[in-house]
This record gives C-alpha cells, sequence and structure tokens, in this order.
C-alpha cells in the first residue's frame, strides 16, 4: 500500500485545482434541457474511454451519440469497446499514450483490484480512481435449462442436491462470472454462500466475457452465470436458460459499474476530468428517465456499439422482466437506476466501496489486514462528484461517505463501520 499511498499523494493537487470550479454554483439550473453554465477550459479536449457490450455503460455511449462530451470541452473523447474486462485491464495499464485507454466503464471493485496490483501483471499498483457510480441494479443470475424443474430462484430450490451430484460423480457444476474479485463474481458467491453453496467447493467457479455468456451456455460449457445485462435476457429469448433471480433481488439498489480514470491522468487533467463527469452525470440523468429508454435501447444496440437485438434490452432498463422459467412481471423496481432521484445513483459513497473490499476479504482476495479506510481514501473521489454537481447547480445536501446500513436478501445486514460483525455472521467464506 505505501506504492499507492505515495502515487496518490498527487490527488491534493487536484483538489486545489478543481476547488475554483464550484464558484457560483448556487445559481445554476439542473441540467438536462437547460442552459449550462461554462466550466474553466480543459487542459486537454480529449481522453480514451473503454467500455464492455454491458447495458450500464450506456451513460458513455450517450454522452458520446449525444454531443455532451463536446459540449462540456471535451469534443475529442473516444468511447472504445474492449472484448473482456482483461482486455479492458491490460490496455488500463498502457494508458492511451501506450496506446490503450486513460478511463473506463469498469466494475466498481476493479478500482481497487488495479490501485493494489492484485490483478495487474507482476502485482504492480495501477493507482485509479472512482469518479462516479454509473448504475444499480439490473444485473442477473442465470441457469441452465437443464435445472428448469428444480424450482431454482432467489432460493436455490433443487440446486444444491443437484450441483452435490455432479460432485460426486467428478463433475463438479461449472459457474461463470465476468472477473476475479469483480461485481459478477462477487453477486454469484453471495447467492451460493446464502444457499449453502460452498462457492470455494462445491463448484467450478470460471471467468467468461460477458458477450460470450449466452453462446458458452448454449453449448453446455457451463451449468450457470452471472453478468449484466444484455445476456441474460438474450439468453431467455433464445431459450437457452432462465434468469434465477436479478441481483436487485439479492442487493435492492446495490451499485454497480463506475467511471474509474487513471489517477495520473486525473491529477494531470483536474479541469478536464469535472468536464467529463459533467457530461457523463448529464447522460445519467437523460438514461434515467422513462420516456428516453427505448431511444437508449435502440442507440446503444447499434451495431458500432452492442451489435445486440433492441429487444434484448430495453425490457429490463423498463423493469419489465421475463424470467424464462414461467414467471413474467411488468414495472418492478429491479429497473437499471441511472440517476436516482437527486444524484444519489451516481454519488460514489464510500461506505459501498467498504462493502466490496470486505468481501473481497471474505473470500481471500484481499488479505484480512487490507487497511480499507485508507484504500478507499485513496481511491474514491466522491469530492469530484460534489465539484461537478455544483456546476451543475445540484443539491448535494446530505451527501455525505455513508449511505447507511445495507440489508440483503438472506437477512444478513451490513454495517459499513463494523464490516467485522457482518463478516463474523457469514457461515460459508474462505478467510480464515
Amino acid at each position: 500500500m505505501t506504492k499507492i499511498q505515495a502515487a496518490l499523494t498527487r490527488r491534493t493537487l487536484l483538489k486545489s485545482a478543481a476547488g475554483t470550479l464550484a464558484t457560483a454554483a448556487a445559481a445554476r439550473a439542473l441540467i438536462p434541457g437547460g442552459a449550462w453554465a461554462a466550466t474553466p477550459s480543459p487542459e486537454v479536449t480529449g481522453a480514451r474511454l473503454g467500455y464492455i457490450a454491458l447495458t450500464d455503460s450506456a451513460p458513455l455511449i450517450i454522452a458520446k451519440e449525444k454531443g455532451l462530451f463536446d459540449k462540456y470541452g471535451m469534443p475529442d473523447v473516444s468511447v472504445e469497446k474492449q472484448a473482456s474486462w482483461g482486455a479492458t485491464r491490460d490496455n488500463m495499464a498502457l494508458g492511451s499514450q501506450g496506446g490503450g485507454i486513460d478511463g473506463a466503464h469498469l466494475l466498481r471493485p476493479n478500482v481497487h483490484l488495479y490501485s493494489t496490483g492484485k490483478v495487474m501483471q507482476n502485482n504492480v499498483p495501477l493507482p485509479m480512481y472512482a469518479l462516479l457510480n454509473l448504475n444499480e441494479n439490473c444485473q442477473g443470475i442465470s441457469v441452465s435449462n437443464a435445472y428448469k424443474d428444480l424450482g431454482v430462484g432467489l432460493k436455490t430450490g433443487g440446486l444444491r442436491e443437484a450441483f452435490a451430484q455432479k460432485k460426486a460423480a467428478g463433475t463438479p457444476a461449472t459457474v461463470a462470472m465476468t472477473f476475479p474479485g469483480g461485481t459478477h463474481d462477487l453477486w454469484i458467491r453471495y447467492w451460493l454462500a446464502a444457499n449453502g453453496i460452498d462457492p470455494h467447493k462445491d463448484v467450478n467457479l470460471i471467468v467468461v466475457p460477458p458477450p460470450q455468456m449466452v453462446a458458452n451456455m448454449k453449448v453446455g460449457n457451463m451449468d450457470a452465470f452471472c453478468v449484466g445485462e444484455p445476456w441474460n435476457e438474450q439468453l431467455v429469448h433464445q431459450k437457452i436458460g432462465f434468469t434465477a433471480t436479478t441481483t436487485s433481488e439479492i442487493w435492492m439498489r446495490h451499485p454497480e459499474k463506475v467511471l474509474g480514470m487513471r489517477a495520473d491522468w486525473v491529477d494531470a487533467h483536474p479541469k478536464a476530468a469535472v468536464a467529463l463527469m459533467s457530461a457523463v452525470m448529464e447522460a445519467q440523468m437523460w438514461c434515467e428517465k422513462m420516456e428516453n429508454k427505448d431511444e437508449m435501447a435502440k442507440i446503444v444496440s447499434g451495431r458500432q456499439w452492442y451489435n445486440v437485438p433492441v429487444n434484448d434490452i430495453v425490457g429490463r432498463i423498463k423493469g419489465d422482466i421475463n424470467y424464462g422459467n414461467g414467471r413474467e412481471e411488468k414495472g418492478t423496481p429491479y429497473l437499471m437506476r441511472f440517476w436516482g432521484e437527486k444524484g444519489e445513483t451516481s454519488y460514489p459513497w464510500k461506505s459501498l466501496d467498504t462493502w466490496f473490499i470486505t468481501e473481497n476479504k471474505r473470500w481471500g482476495t484481499f488479505p484480512a489486514d487490507l487497511d480499507t479506510k485508507s484504500l478507499v481514501g485513496n481511491t474514491n473521489r466522491s469530492d469530484l462528484w460534489l465539484q461537478a454537481a455544483a456546476l451543475l447547480g445540484l443539491d448535494t445536501t446530505g451527501f455525505g461517505d455513508s449511505r447507511g446500513d445495507e440489508t440483503f436478501f438472506d437477512g444478513k445486514v451490513f454495517d459499513p463501520a463494523n464490516p467485522q460483525a457482518y463478516l463474523d455472521s457469514l457461515s460459508i467464506k474462505a478467510m480464515a
């Protein structure tokens, strides 16, 4: 952690430089559809941002398609498709000067995984910042049709016994997620463990890029997977499997992806960082509105973005869910949230980072003695979010470090002020 702390001391320069951006904020109106107040000229006019073909990358795409980066003085921003989360990591390590990217639509824990060097080549830390939370909710855990008659849902029904039989026969069930230590890894582990299935001992847990999930289940390479949309919905439409549960049912309004940037890029371009954030935050407001959902789905479905049918996207972003097992619900609260009532979805609450780090301690990805508070403090830039919000004339009353206690479907409660009590309450875990 000493390497990280040394590398991130430059953030104080950013704070002082960006502090001038909050002037006259109270007079500014909420942005969508209204005039905007110019930010101080960004130091650069572009940045290279990566994304994976997942619906929660929509704010980056909408900001590009709607000219919002241009609006905030960043006309040369590129939004570039990445083949996998591994490719995103490698391109982030290169940076744009090395032919890679400066920032990306990222699994929220990846900011911590990169910054500690845990998943980097030779374990060399890559200091990162989480600038804002891109979305809440709307991931899914899907299961092969082979298990359709076992009553699998939020509770796994007969799946535990079926998996035990496979393990006893020498062919453990294969369960896929998208990146070790990432959100989908943690959702599938939580669901399995809460239902008495040990993800370390009872199944074979593998990594598969999101766009390859459906094809792999089609040919029988996995029994279940956790991924974001539109891939769970596409699986149902192709009648290959069914959605056992949405992640919203596991933890309502859980955080998911972030706009993560290399710390050195942000430190060198503080005004540009706030301009980028302003554009994406305005796009989040647009994406949140129900009247924009159809247009959003049509835009991101395009060949240059996701290259999937609109029908695979549009239902679940509205909360209309066909689980594929005879259960179909309209207007559920499980829809993807991009902004919330006043920006609470976008705001990067530090307490939520604390949960992700705690869960990665639970499963042995991080050591138990990792300094959680220091890691969160060095990577979470809620201070920058507040500065961008001031530029947008937003009311940030009530925004602090903690969102409060979080409650999960199995009754477990996470108190961010006492992570150890949460860990002690969990019966299945890899940590000693």
